[in-house]
């Protein structure tokens, strides 16, 4: 690149391209445009040929490299950037370095392999706030660097610096908004009555995604005291999966004193004796607590040379954890609610049974009894007529009142039409996916598309199909709903309903159809699915689970309908 001349950056016109270029800086909130912008308004600036950036951690350590002037091939082969050694290493951490050749500075300790020569040179330190944010340099202006140099990186360092935090700001506050979703996701799932099992896994998924980590994994309660790896997301799963944490290791001292640790380089520690975990660099544990009560440790990796995580990643992953536990920690309180509730459930059933339908039964049995004796003495049969017709009406009143608490044991909506029910169940459905999926019921090949329309049809529907195969068939479209809102990621789904003929060999056939992401190669969660063999199965019928016509997911259930009674 030509050099401008001086003079460009003196006067009115030099003034107004600097505030231009700090206006500049400030309009972006992506860090690496800012950075990007600054070293070419610098370069521009100065007249420098080439310029750089040297991002630092918090530690010191170089960890992004943004330059100008060199072609990326050349700059890949640089590597990272330089480090703050040798005549970079003299930059004062307030000013500027000027040097009319570099290479003639006692640090100057020669350059990389394929490093382009270069003499004048111009550095000074990037400050945010009280910290040293990175290092700017800038080589070979034609001429060499003058104080009107100095000013213009100066003013523009400043400017930078706000620029940086605002982004650094931004970047933050979006990086606790997805902490945020996620945890949101979690107790969304929780309450809709996710399994357990599944949303650990979730956890640690999303976990691992938000923290850019490679790896993460929960470390849960197991057998005799011990506490275990137990689920794994990530780079080194198969080896990570069931490992023992030791006594007085880190997740268990993190356990114990309810406080988050980050550690630089589990490769480099000598205390490590958990040699599936030497294979990281950089490590974050999150206690999972809710009320004083220690449920997990959330286990965050890096492979090793990556940046370390800082304590702003701890804080808002130790939250991410808290909420976690909290979550699961309710879920487990509703669960024993519900057992509880079941148990006093059971309690009343016992109570009708033996107050009602136990002592009727037992009444009549005295009677019959009477009736027994009276015969074997004798006893004119006509004069044992009233006392065996009032035995018949107490077992028919004994079987009402049987009914009568079996029906109240079944679902409240099972006395409604099987059309309105599963209109309900596709209305349900709406919240956990997003958008309504389409419904379509049809009787013969003639469509109910409405709750009042074809009554005859949608009588027949609940005629040939029955009570007991009705709630298998909303069942089946329950669970082929709830898979498809927890695992496709779709756009669309289609539920379709279809009664083919009478009994005996009629059929109803229910297929749920997505556009997701398809079966996974291999599923390591079983259970709605072997619930839904198991309800064809038990009808006679079929199950298949496999990819539909156009991608996604098509689930087809089958039955053959039962004879009338």
């Amino acid at each position: 690149m030509t050099a401008p001349s001086t003079q460009r950056h003196t006067g009115s016109v030099a003034a107004a391209e600097l505030l231009q270029a700090a206006l500049n800086l400030a309009s972006s909130l992506d860090l690496p445009s800012v950075l990007q912008r600054f070293v070419a308004a610098s370069t521009d600036l100065t007249g420098a040929r080439y310029g750089a950036i040297n991002v630092l951690d918090g530690r010191g350590r170089s960890t992004t490299f943004v330059h100008t002037g060199m072609d990326e091939r050349l700059a890949a082969m640089l590597g990272r950037g330089p480090h703050a050694v040798g005549v970079l290493g003299a930059i004062p951490t307030r000013g500027t370095l000027r040097l009319a050749d570099l290479m003639q500075h006692p640090s100057f300790r020669g350059f990389p392999a394929n490093h382009p020569p270069m003499g004048s040179f111009l550095g000074t330190a990037v400050r945010v706030r009280d910290r040293v944010y990175g290092y700017l340099y800038l080589s070979e202006k034609e001429g060499g660097f003058t104080d009107e140099d100095d000013e213009v990186v100066l003013t523009l360092g400043a400017a930078a610096a706000v620029a940086i935090q605002n982004a650094q700001m931004y970047a933050d506050a979006e990086h606790r908004e997805h902490w945020l979703q996620a945890g949101q996701k979690i107790t969304t799932m929780l309450l809709s009555g996710a399994e357990e099992e599944e949303v650990l896994a979730e956890i640690a998924a999303s976990s691992r995604v938000v923290a850019r980590a490679d790896t993460a994994a929960l470390v849960l309660p197991g057998i005799d005291d011990s506490w275990v790896m137990e689920i794994v997301d990530g780079v080194g799963a198969d080896e990570l999966v069931g490992t023992v944490m030791p006594p007085d290791g880190r997740a268990r001292t993190v356990l114990r004193d309810g406080n988050g640790l980050v550690v630089d380089s589990l490769s480099r520690s000598r205390a490590m004796r958990v040699d599936a975990l030497r294979q990281f660099g950089p490590a974050m544990y999150a206690p999972m607590q809710a009320d004083g009560r220690g449920v997990g440790v959330l286990v965050l990796l890096r492979r090793v040379g990556s940046t370390p995580f800082e304590p702003t990643d701890l804080t808002t992953a130790e939250a991410y954890a808290g909420q976690a536990a909290l979550a699961l920690v309710l879920a487990e309180a509703r669960h024993a609610q519900d057992v509880a509730a079941l148990l006093d459930e059971r309690e009343r059933i016992a109570r009708d049974l033996h107050d009602l339908a136990i002592q009727q039964l037992f009444a009549t049995g005295m009677q019959l009894e009477t009736v027994r004796r009276r015969a074997a003495r004798g006893v004119d049969p006509s004069e044992l007529a009233g006392i065996v017709e009032e035995a018949l009406d107490n077992v028919d009143s004994t079987v009402k009142q049987i009914r009568s608490i079996v029906h109240a044991l079944r679902d409240p909506d099972a006395a409604a039409p099987l059309a309105e029910r599963l209109r309900r169940e596709a209305s349900l459905a709406r919240t956990g996916l997003g958008f309504a999926p389409s419904l379509l019921i049809t009787v013969d090949g003639r469509v109910l598309d409405s709750p009042d329309s074809l009554e005859g049809d949608a009588a027949a529907l609940d005629e040939r199909v029955g009570e007991d195969l009705s709630d298998d068939v909303v069942a089946v479209v329950r669970e082929g709903l709830a898979n498809a809102a927890r695992h496709a990621r779709a756009s669309s789904v289609a539920v379709r309903v279809e009664l083919h003929g009478e009994a005996p060999t009629g059929r109803v056939v229910v297929e749920v159809q997505d556009d997701g992401s398809g079966l996974p190669p291999e599923r390591e969660r079983r259970s709605g699915t072997d619930n839904l063999a198991a309800r064809s199965r038990r009808h006679g019928g079929t199950f298949v689970l496999g990819a539909g016509a156009d991608g996604g997911t098509l689930l087809t259930w089958q039955a053959p309908l039962p004879g009338r009674r």
